[in-house]
């Protein structure tokens, strides 16, 4: 009777540990679950940070922006109005800083760092370097603290950029170009390094 009231303590025992583990697995499966669903549920950077630089000859031109999507959106003469500043970017105001001297336009920028803005217009952009590069959007912006200002005439393609875009290139070793684009727009302009 003894062994046989053993034998059947041992078998509740074994019964009890093996649905425990079950529990515990589901439990764990059930966290691992949650967990792939917190990570999937996490918001997509709607604007991601982004640079573009190069070296053109002993100059290095950098900049700094933040990205922004078009998603669906018509961007320039409806997010954005026609004729009104924009920080060229999301978020903080894009900057561009370079290590020597450039000429732009015929004009020279000098070594160092500047917010840059522009002024969209349906048939030609205005493109500014301001001294103020570090600000929210346009909201510190002042007309007084531009130190280059120039009109380009932007490119319009049927095709769609979804994310801005910035690129520096290098034409030879003391001339480069500095492009962007978003949307259907896209904009470049030439600059050489200051002898």
């Amino acid at each position: 009777m003894g062994k046989l009231l053993t034998i059947f303590c041992f078998a509740i025992l074994f019964v009890s540990c093996k649905s425990q583990k079950k529990s515990e697995k589901k439990e764990i499966q059930n966290e691992q679950k949650a967990n792939q669903k917190l990570k999937s549920t996490k918001k997509k950077v709607l604007s991601p940070h982004a640079t573009a630089m190069a070296m053109v000859g002993d100059a290095h031109i950098h900049i700094d922006y933040s990205s922004p999507g078009v998603r669906n959106r018509i961007i320039f003469g409806g997010l954005l109005a026609y004729d009104m500043v924009w920080q060229a970017g999301a978020h903080k105001a894009t900057w561009i800083e370079t290590n020597k001297d450039l000429i732009i336009e015929g004009k020279t920028l000098v070594a160092g760092k500047y917010g840059f803005f522009t002024i969209p217009s349906k048939d030609e952009w205005t493109l500014i370097f301001n001294t103020n590069w570090d600000q929210h959007g346009k909201d510190e912006y002042d007309a007084k603290e531009d130190v280059v200002r120039f009109k380009v005439k932007p490119i319009i393609s049927e095709n769609i950029t979804e994310h801005l875009v910035y690129k520096v290139k290098k034409v030879n070793s003391g001339e480069g170009i500095i492009s962007l684009a978003w949307e259907k727009v896209s904009l470049d302009f030439n600059f050489s390094i200051k002898q």
